[in-house]
């Protein structure tokens, strides 16, 4: 390498030049070589799929179904609902005395044990 450093200019073009020389002629070994030795075959490309105009048609329709079912659910739901009132629960009489009774006696008992302290 410290060589090519001290070379001249015209040496330095002549060795550029068989280098160039030397590229070309080691592509026309490869492409020789490459002729002599079959390479292996490339997988072929799958062949693309087509669709006949009748099977268009019939993906067509079904669109056109699926979408107008969604417009007409859409419509259908623009009409305002009566608003769904939620029936209040209510207690019979009888239940309200038993709960009544039940807490009255819960403080009976709580102000019993209070007087005895």
């Amino acid at each position: 390498m410290s060589n090519i450093l001290n070379l001249s200019s015209a040496k330095l073009q002549r060795l550029a030049a068989l280098k160039g020389q030397l590229e070309k002629i080691q592509g026309q070994l490869q492409a020789l070589a490459g002729e002599a030795t079959a390479a292996p075959a490339a997988k072929p490309a799958k062949a693309k799929r087509t669709m006949s105009a009748a099977a268009r048609a019939k993906i067509a329709a079904a669109a056109k179904a699926r979408w107008a079912k969604v417009r007409a659910a859409k419509a259908g739901a623009t009409k305002p609902a009566a608003p769904v009132v939620k029936k209040k629960r209510t207690m019979s009489a009888a239940a309200r005395a038993k709960i009544a009774a039940a807490a009255r006696a819960r403080w009976a008992k709580v102000r019993a044990a209070k007087a005895k302290k």
